[in-house]
């Protein structure tokens, strides 16, 4: 072995050396450590989460495989919001200790003005934490676990999964049935009425042929009908719908406010009354102009 190879073999023992030195360092550790991460999450295991705010205290319950809001008010959850909710919390990683002083919880936020999050495995409490407000980007932000003093900048997850409105916790369906269960789509208008109808493997509206990309993004909206508000008060609507259309089995009633430029909705397969903008509405509410072809 010539003394250019020793030499080489030699520089790279002690870049191996340094570099393991460096990985020693504190907090220059990989951040899959363990004890790097806020809490632990067992997915399959949480059935109760708990988010307190000032603004409102959400509590939602897993009742067999679906999640459910048991307050403010008793209604489906959004299953998605909630498995992002828990996915979120398992990346919560902590960066570092910003201060272990009480008196600066309120600076973070970490104190009555944060989110607290108590999560529970099995009907037992499992982990409690405080989000406060945002730090240097949109994925860090001031936390603390319920049980100490300690300010930690963590991140890994996005703040705003904690702070949803109470109505983002809520399914918001209208109406979701499978698209090969849609068959017919009837409309009224006042006395106006019409049958969209699948016939002889083609949409029609009675002899008129229809606008094929039309009716595609039609019926893709009526298999998934979604609501921009939930109405928990009785509704206050004119005695008369401006729309009403039945397709799948089920009856879905507008009711025009020119205030706000919103629709109030009812469907038959739920007493829940909804709200609904008028951009959305209009890609349901078609008229027969709308759908078929050749008109002038």
């Amino acid at each position: 072995m010539n003394r250019n190879t020793l030499m080489l073999l030699g520089f790279l023992a002690v870049l191996i050396v340094i570099a393991y030195l460096v990985m020693q360092k504190p907090g220059e550790k990989s951040s899959t450590g363990e004890g790097e991460y806020l809490i632990s999450v067992d997915s399959l295991a949480v059935d109760r989460v708990e988010i307190k705010s000032p603004a409102s205290h959400v509590v939602l319950v897993k009742k067999g495989v679906e999640w459910f809001m048991e307050r403010p008010v008793a209604y489906r959850a959004d299953q998605g919001s909630v498995a992002q909710l828990i996915h979120e919390m398992k990346l919560l990683e902590r960066k570092s200790t910003v201060s272990g002083k009480p008196e600066k919880h309120s600076v973070f936020q970490v104190d009555s003005t944060g989110t607290q999050v108590t999560t529970y495995e099995t009907g037992s409490e499992k982990a409690s934490f405080v989000i406060g407000k945002m730090g240097g980007s949109y994925l860090e932000s001031y936390g603390r676990l319920a049980s100490s003093n300690e300010v930690l900048l963590v991140s890994g997850g996005s703040p705003m999964t904690f702070n949803k409105a109470v109505k983002e916790w809520r399914d918001r369906t209208i109406a979701a049935p499978a698209r090969e269960t849609i068959r017919d789509v009837r409309y009224q208008y006042g006395d106006t009425v019409f049958v969209l109808a699948f016939t002889d493997s083609a949409w029609m509206v009675g002899k008129d042929s229809t606008q094929e990309w039309v009716v595609n993004n039609l019926i893709s909206t009526l298999t998934n009908v979604q609501a921009d508000d939930f109405i928990d008060a009785p509704a206050v609507r004119s005695s008369k719908p401006s729309a009403q259309i039945t397709y799948a089995g089920t009856q879905i009633t507008f009711f025009y406010v020119k205030e706000g430029d919103k629709y109030l909705v009812q469907c038959s397969s739920t007493p829940q009354w909804f709200e609904m903008q008028s951009w959305r509405a209009n890609q349901i509410l078609k008229r027969k102009s709308d759908i078929i072809k050749n008109v002038r």
